[in-house]
């Protein structure tokens, strides 16, 4: 394993570790705290499952990647994808989208580990950052909850919803 990737796969663990404990420890109230004041008003619970979904997009897009294909279509729009993407996760309560994010986290894992240097250089379209390779896609998934999870303990700290700043692409 380089050194790139065995970085890129301890952050991976060590941070959806971390997230998975953080959201355990919450109570049923701080689940339904807004989180943000602007786009779609999440909620906690909703934070978590915008964690799943993405994760799992993005095993799906590098895979795509892998095999030759570019990741996501240029008619990606993630708001869009992110409020359809929501509805499946409506009947799954907080244990279950716990468990969802793990087992997401353990598929990105496994995927990382089959990346060879070369696979790591690969580039295929983010759908926020653009043409990128995998290896920053890949640092993207913990830096993603990373920003969102921050957010989220803001809002539990104030017991109100904070704005939303959005990452900004790359120029």
């Amino acid at each position: 394993m380089s050194g790139a990737q065995a970085l890129i796969r301890k952050r991976l663990a060590d941070e959806g570790a971390k997230s998975a404990a953080f959201f355990r420890g919450l109570t049923p109230e701080q689940f339904a705290q807004q989180v943000y004041t602007t786009g779609p008003q999440w909620r906690v619970r909703d934070v978590l499952a915008h964690f799943v979904s993405a994760e799992r997009t993005f095993i799906y897009y590098g895979r795509d990647i892998l095999q030759g294909g570019g990741g996501a279509p240029d008619d990606f729009v993630i708001d869009e994808f992110n409020l359809t993407q929501m509805a499946e996760y409506l009947e799954a309560n907080t244990d279950q989208l716990i468990a969802q994010f793990e087992a997401a986290r353990a598929d990105t894992l496994a995927f990382v580990d089959r990346l060879s240097d070369a696979d790591l250089q690969r580039v295929g379209r983010h759908p926020w950052f653009g043409r990128v390779p995998i290896e920053y896609m890949s640092k993207l998934i913990y830096r993603h909850n990373m920003l969102h999870e921050r957010d989220v303990r803001r809002a539990l700290e104030a017991r109100q919803p904070v704005p939303h700043v959005d990452a900004q692409p790359q120029a």
